[in-house]
Parts: structure tokens; C-alpha cells; sequence
């Protein structure tokens, strides 16, 4: 196998802009009171409350989501005793689940691209504008030929073949490359179907942005099927990936309405804006801890 690569990926930079905020994401069984202990916790240790969000979808024994930012001088030094009290308040009192994490450290994130590059220098030219909080770790492709733009934005880029029906080779290398360096990965477009052993070892989240409204028009040529069908609308969505092809739960969805006047190149281009807006705040979204995973399902707090 032939692997092609650019430098080292830079460190992740805090995120000053954020100093001294985490965010907090609460899951499980609802119940009287979680509000109120999420905020007597947070108001012992002097935090300052700077959004929270929640939502219950029965309040009569059903499941409980909630997701707050909060502001707390010294918070490095403050989350071993904020984790503490809130195993104690959260996890033994009211059995939930919760993450607690320091938004000043930006998500590290691994995007795989094949030769459609729409998706893929959108989210570096967000990156570069501050408009994406993560750390861009590398670029991974099957096809050589983005490699100088990816370089231009001072990301590392890895070439990666991967032909015919056995994956494993290319997998393994993918698996190295980002084992220990990720927190999550983005296909941005990259056309090669992802095998379930991969899905689980690689033990991060995966966000696929897929060309059409799902579900409709699967496979090769999505928008010559629009045309030929005389849709009035397309659009894409953003999904989490699973061993289900193109099944994982949504984050996102748009559309844009088109008319018998469109061409197939017209669907395609106009499909290209609307895969670009809804991948850039997917992934936004998740790296701001706005999405919560329910089973097959999503709550996202936008």
C-alpha cells in the first residue's frame, strides 16, 4: 500500500474565546428535581450559568436530555471536584448519564474525502475563518487529487488507496492513522462504504453527509433519479454512521426547492450548497456538544 502524507498534525490550541466554559449533557430516566441538583451543584462551586437546555419527551416516565453551558474561573483546576459532585448528585441519586467537558479544548477531528471536494473545502475554509471550533487533525483520501488544496490550509494530508472489494489494508492504515489522534471523523463526501468492524474499532463518532433528503434516490447518480423523477425539491442530511447503511440517526436535513426548468447539472449544484450548509452545522453542532444520541435518534439543541 502507498500512503502519502504531509506533516505532522499541529497540536489542538485552546480555544480562548471559551476559557473557563464547559459544557455539561445530561441523559436518562426524567425525574423531579434534576434541574435543580444540575444547578445547586453548579451553584456550590460559584459556576455561572451561561445557556441551559432541556427537553423531556414524557414527562410522566419518559427520558430526560439537558444541556448546559457554564462559566467557572480556575475550571481546569475545578473538574475533578465538579465530577465528583455530580456522580454523587447525578449518578447514584438519579442513575443519569452525563459528560462534562472543557470547551476551551477544541474537538480533534479526522475528515475522509474521495474526489468530490465541495463539502470537504467548505469545512476547511470554515475552519480557517473561526468558524468551526475543532482541530482539523489530518484529511484522509482514497484519490490523490485534493492533496495541494488540503495543504494550502496547512492541514496534514494522507493518501490512502482503497480498490476492490477487500478494505482491510486501507481500513488498518485509516485505523492507525487516527488511533489516540480524533474524537470524532467526518466523510465529507468520501465514496466508500465503511465496514462494521472498522465502525467499531475506531471508537470515535462518525458524521456522514449523504446527497439527498433520506430516504430516497439510494446509490450512483442521485440527481440524474431527481431529474428523471421531476422532483421539486432536494436536499441532504447529515447522519451519524452505523453498521446500517445510510440508517444512523439525523442530525440535520435541508432542502431547496428546484423546477422543471433545472437541469441535472442545475440538481447538482444546487444539491452541492444545500450538502455544504447542512454538514458545516452538523458538525458544528457536535463539536459544541449540541447533539445528544438517543438510540436510533437525536436531540439536538441548535
Amino acid at each position: 500500500m502507498t500512503v502519502t502524507q504531509a506533516a505532522p498534525a499541529p497540536a489542538a490550541k485552546r480555544n480562548k474565546a471559551t476559557d473557563h466554559q464547559a459544557s455539561l449533557i445530561v441523559q436518562g430516566a426524567d425525574a423531579t428535581g434534576i434541574v435543580a441538583a444540575v444547578t445547586a451543584v453548579l451553584g456550590r462551586h460559584g459556576a455561572n450559568i451561561v445557556s441551559l437546555d432541556q427537553y423531556s419527551d414524557d414527562p410522566q416516565g419518559g427520558s430526560f436530555f439537558q444541556r448546559t453551558v457554564f462559566n467557572l474561573a480556575g475550571l481546569r483546576a475545578a473538574l475533578p471536584a465538579l465530577r465528583a459532585d455530580f456522580d454523587g448528585e447525578l449518578v447514584q441519586r438519579y442513575g443519569l448519564a452525563y459528560t462534562l467537558r472543557d470547551m476551551s479544548v477544541p474537538k480533534r477531528v479526522a475528515v475522509f474525502a474521495s474526489k468530490s471536494d465541495h463539502c470537504l473545502l467548505d469545512l476547511l475554509w470554515r475552519h480557517r475563518q473561526g468558524q468551526l471550533p475543532v482541530s482539523i487533525a489530518m484529511v484522509i483520501s482514497n484519490h490523490p487529487d485534493v492533496a495541494e488544496e488540503v495543504r494550502s490550509f496547512g492541514i496534514p494530508f494522507f493518501h490512502v488507496p482503497s480498490m476492490g472489494a477487500d478494505k482491510s489494508a486501507a481500513e488498518a492504515e485509516h485505523l492507525r492513522l487516527l488511533k489516540d489522534n480524533v474524537d470524532f471523523v467526518v466523510l465529507a463526501r468520501y465514496m466508500q462504504i465503511l465496514s462494521g468492524d472498522f465502525i467499531a474499532q475506531v471508537g470515535v463518532p462518525i458524521i456522514n453527509i449523504h446527497h439527498s433528503f433520506l430516504p430516497a434516490f439510494i446509490g450512483a447518480g442521485p440527481y440524474a433519479k431527481a431529474k428523471e423523477r421531476g422532483v421539486k425539491l432536494v436536499g441532504a442530511t447529515a447522519h451519524y454512521v452505523t453498521e446500517d447503511l445510510d440508517e444512523g440517526p439525523i442530525i440535520e436535513q435541508d432542502v431547496v426547492r428546484v423546477s422543471h426548468a433545472d437541469t441535472a447539472a442545475d440538481l447538482t449544484r444546487r444539491g452541492a450548497d444545500v450538502e455544504r450548509a447542512v454538514l458545516s452545522r452538523a458538525v458544528l453542532w457536535h463539536a459544541e456538544d449540541r447533539v445528544i444520541r438517543d438510540g436510533n435518534h437525536t436531540i439536538v439543541f441548535a
